[in-house]
C-alpha cells in the first residue's frame, strides 16, 4: 500500500495549536493570578477569623450583605456554577447562548471571602470556576469569538481556575472536559484545557502561593494487589458514593425549603447563620466552620488531620456536611468541593478504623472518591489522586471514584450536568437532559405522602 500523508491536515492542526495557545495561555495566566489573589485572601481571612472569634456573630449579618449584594448587582450571577455550564450548553446548542457577566467574578470573589471571614463552611473550587468562566467570557468578547470558540475559551477558563486553586493541572484539564456531561467527555478542547490548566497553575505559584502537600505512606517492598484490601476499598467506595448523593440531594432541599419557607431572600443566610452559630455551641467545637484544610490547633479536625488515626471524630464527616449544607443551602457562596474533601477524608478515616484498613490511605480514598460522585467526574479524580497522593495506589483511587461515581446515581451538585450516558438501571433517561430535569422526575416526600393520603 502506498505510503500517504496529508502536509495540509496537519499544517491546520499547527495552526490549531498557535491560535489556541495564544487564546488560552492570557487567559490563565490572569485567571491563575486572580487564583492567587483569591487563596491570599483565604488564608488572611480564615487567620483573621481565627484571632477573632467574635466575628462569627456577625455572620448572619454578612449573610444579609451578600444576599443584597447579589440583588442589587448580582442579577444572573446568581447561577454560579450552572449558570456556566448553561452558557457552554447554550454556545452548545442553536441558540446564542447566555452570556457570563463581568461582574461574576469581583462578586463571587467578595462574596466567598465573606463567608469564609465570618465563618461559614464553604470551598473554594466555586469562586476559582465562576472566575475563570467570567474572565475567559469577557475576553472572548472581545476578540468577538465565534460561538465554538467562545465555547472552548470557557471550558479553558475552568480548566484554568481548577488547575489554578487546587494546584493540579491534569486534573483541571480532563476536570473541565467531564464536567459538562454524564458519562460522556468530549475531546474537542483537550488542548485548550491542557494549556490554560498547567499556565494557570503556573501563574498561581508564581505569585508564591503554596498548596498544601498530602502524602499516603506507601507500603514496604512495593505494590502489589491485596485482594482483601481490595475488597475492603470497594465496600468503602460503595459507602462514598452515598454520602455523595446525600450531600447533593441535601443541599438542593434545604436551599429549596429556605425558598419555600422565607420570602425574602436577604432573611435567609440571615437563619442560616444563626443555625451555623447555634451548631457551633451545640457542638462545643469551631472545628467545621470555614475551608477546614487545615488549623494550627493540633487538636482541631481538619483534613489533614484526618491522615492520621486520632485526627478525627467517627462523626465528624456528618457533621462537617451539616454544617456546610445550611451555609450553602440558605444563600452564603462558596465552592462545595473542599468540603467534599473534608467529608470524604473524615468519613475515609471512621471506615478505615472500622475495616481494620490504612487510615491515611482510606482518607486519601475518601478525599476524592466523595468528590468524584458528587460532581460526576470519576477520571478527573482518580488523575487528582494521582497528583495529590502520588502514583502508588492508582488502582485502589481508580475503584473509589468509578464505584463511588456509579453508586452516587443520577445526582450531583451541579444541577445543570447534562446526562451524557445513563448510569445502568436507568437506560430509559433521555440523552442531553439536565440532572435538574431528572431531580424534579424522581419521586420525592410529597409525592410519597401524597400516596400515602390516597390509600
Amino acid at each position: 500500500m502506498p505510503f500517504r500523508w496529508s502536509p495540509r491536515e496537519h499544517v491546520s492542526l499547527g495552526i490549531y495549536i498557535v491560535k489556541w495557545i495564544c487564546l488560552a495561555a492570557p487567559v490563565a495566566a490572569v485567571v491563575g493570578s486572580g487564583c492567587a489573589l483569591f487563596l491570599w485572601l483565604l488564608e488572611r481571612s480564615t487567620q483573621l477569623r481565627i484571632e477573632s472569634p467574635w466575628l462569627l456573630f456577625l455572620l448572619p449579618l454578612a449573610g444579609a450583605g451578600i444576599s443584597l449584594l447579589y440583588s442589587r448587582l448580582g442579577r444572573v450571577s446568581e447561577g454560579g456554577n450552572n449558570l456556566l455550564m448553561d452558557a457552554i450548553h447554550g454556545h452548545e446548542d442553536v441558540d446564542s447562548g447566555i452570556i457570563i457577566p463581568r461582574r461574576m467574578a469581583p462578586l463571587i470573589l467578595c462574596a466567598t471571602v465573606a463567608t469564609h471571614l465570618f465563618g461559614g463552611s464553604a470551598g473554594r473550587e466555586g469562586t476559582a470556576l465562576q472566575m475563570g468562566g467570567s474572565i475567559a467570557s469577557t475576553i472572548g468578547q472581545w476578540f468577538r469569538l465565534n460561538k465554538t470558540d467562545m465555547r472552548t475559551l470557557l471550558l479553558a477558563g475552568i480548566a484554568a481556575g481548577f488547575g489554578g486553586v487546587f494546584g493540579t493541572p491534569l486534573t483541571g484539564a480532563v476536570f473541565a472536559m467531564e464536567v459538562l456531561f454524564v458519562g460522556r467527555m468530549n475531546y474537542d478542547a483537550l488542548i485548550p484545557c491542557l494549556i490554560a490548566a498547567i499556565i494557570g497553575d503556573w501563574s498561581c505559584t508564581a505569585w508564591g502561593i503554596h498548596h498544601t502537600p498530602y502524602s499516603i505512606a506507601a507500603a514496604s517492598g512495593g505494590f502489589s494487589i491485596n485482594w482483601l484490601l481490595t475488597v475492603k476499598v470497594t465496600a468503602a467506595a460503595v459507602v462514598f458514593g452515598l454520602v455523595s448523593a446525600l450531600f447533593a440531594e441535601m443541599i438542593h432541599s434545604i436551599n429549596l425549603v429556605f425558598k419555600r419557607t422565607i420570602v425574602l431572600p436577604y432573611l435567609r443566610p440571615v437563619v442560616g447563620g444563626l443555625l451555623v452559630i447555634g451548631l457551633v455551641y451545640m457542638l462545643g467545637t469551631r472545628d467545621y466552620l470555614g475551608l477546614g484544610v487545615s488549623s494550627p490547633n493540633p487538636d482541631t479536625v481538619t483534613i489533614l488531620s484526618c491522615f492520621s488515626p486520632q485526627g478525627a471524630d467517627p462523626w465528624s464527616w456528618w457533621w462537617k456536611l451539616i454544617f456546610t449544607v445550611v451555609t450553602l443551602g440558605s444563600g452564603f457562596k462558596g465552592g462545595e468541593v473542599t468540603p467534599l474533601f473534608f467529608i470524604g477524608a473524615a468519613l475515609g478515616n471512621s471506615l478505615a478504623q472500622l475495616l481494620g484498613a490504612p487510615v491515611d490511605l482510606f482518607a486519601g480514598l475518601g478525599f476524592i472518591a466523595v468528590f468524584a460522585g458528587a460532581t460526576n467526574t470519576p477520571l478527573a479524580c482518580t488523575l487528582m489522586g494521582i497528583e495529590l497522593f502520588g502514583s502508588h495506589y492508582t488502582i485502589y483511587f481508580t475503584i473509589a471514584c468509578f464505584v463511588s461515581y456509579l453508586l452516587s446515581g443520577h445526582s450531583g451538585i451541579y444541577l445543570s450536568q447534562r446526562i451524557g450516558t445513563p448510569k445502568r438501571g436507568v437506560e430509559d433517561l433521555p440523552f442531553g437532559d439536565s440532572l435538574r430535569t431528572t431531580r424534579e422526575l424522581r419521586p420525592g416526600w410529597e409525592a410519597y405522602l401524597k400516596r400515602k393520603r390516597n390509600k
